[in-house]
């Protein structure tokens, strides 16, 4: 059977989240050293090792079947993929950013300035929307010094928390857009089966990561109650104790939630409140 390729970051912080993510979804492999493939011990699978930016040109153009990049670079790169699946990491804005000092209100302000960026196509779309004309600094790093230096009056950069704008004395003058990494896939695939099962596992783990088991015992006459704070997915699991006045309640709870819930959950009475991470799960 021909093996299905996945490519994935060689390096940096993505590198080390699409690995954990693979191996947590069952897709155990190990990189050798300076190495650029690895097997899969259980499924007939090859993971390559590349560039971030790379992976949606390679993975458009054939030589992967699927691959983990930025969201970001998909759009900028205007590549024929199927985007298969949002990963919930990696969350980040597209923005237009000026001087913190700077008069400039609006991208139509923009008109005859200088605007550096990484990402020129997605850049030229959004002021051509904007009916403004500039002229383009296209860079590949340290975006963010640009003004500084007067290479440019603008840039158009990732933001993630905000601090590198703070630390260089930027505002955010217009969100572009907003990304997070996602699982891509060519178009023409021929292990179908195979990359279907690669993204249901993937999203096992996904749905997991933001999801947590509750479990807390509570009086008969407030099961109602509480079954209004914790729905579940689909609904709770409801079990009777040998006391015939409470009822043992397992449900998933959004795991963001979780502390407010065992607040209202105690206040109805409800003890042995118990959270027990999910590392995968299927819904």
């Amino acid at each position: 059977m021909k093996s299905l390729r996945i490519g994935v970051p060689s390096k940096g912080r993505l590198a080390e989240t699409a690995e954990k993510l693979l191996q947590e979804a069952g897709l155990h492999f190990r990189r050798q050293p300076r190495s650029l493939f690895a097997r899969c011990r259980e499924m007939p699978i090859e993971v390559t090792f590349l560039r971030t930016d790379d992976i949606p040109v390679l993975c458009a153009e054939g030589a992967i079947d699927m691959g983990i990049s930025g969201g970001d670079l998909v759009e900028e790169s205007q590549v024929d993929v199927t985007e298969r699946l949002a990963l919930g990491m990696g969350n980040c804005s597209l923005s237009l950013c000026v001087p913190e000092d700077s008069p400039i209100q609006h991208a139509r302000d923009l008109a005859g300035c200088r605007v550096a960026t990484s990402f020129p196509r997605v850049t030229r779309a959004y002021l051509k929307e904007h009916q403004t004309d500039v002229h383009l600094v296209n860079l590949s790093g340290s975006v963010e010094i640009m003004i500084s230096l007067g290479v440019a009056d603008a840039i158009v950069d990732l933001v993630e928390t905000g601090s590198t704008l703070a630390a260089n004395k930027l505002r955010v003058l217009e969100q572009i857009g907003s990304y997070e990494t996602v699982l891509i896939q060519n178009p023409n695939c021929e292990q179908l089966a195979l990359a279907d099962r690669v993204a249901r596992r993937l999203e096992g783990v996904v749905i997991a990561r933001g999801y947590s088991l509750l479990e807390y015992n509570v009086p008969v006459e407030r099961l109602k109650e509480a079954e209004e704070v914790t729905p579940g997915y689909n609904s709770p699991t409801v079990n009777s104790l040998e006391d015939p006045h409470w009822k043992a309640v397992r449900v998933m709870v959004k795991r963001g939630e979780v502390i407010a819930i065992m607040e209202k959950l105690e206040a109805l009475g409800a003890s042995a409140i118990l959270e027990t991470p999910i590392r995968n799960c299927r819904l």
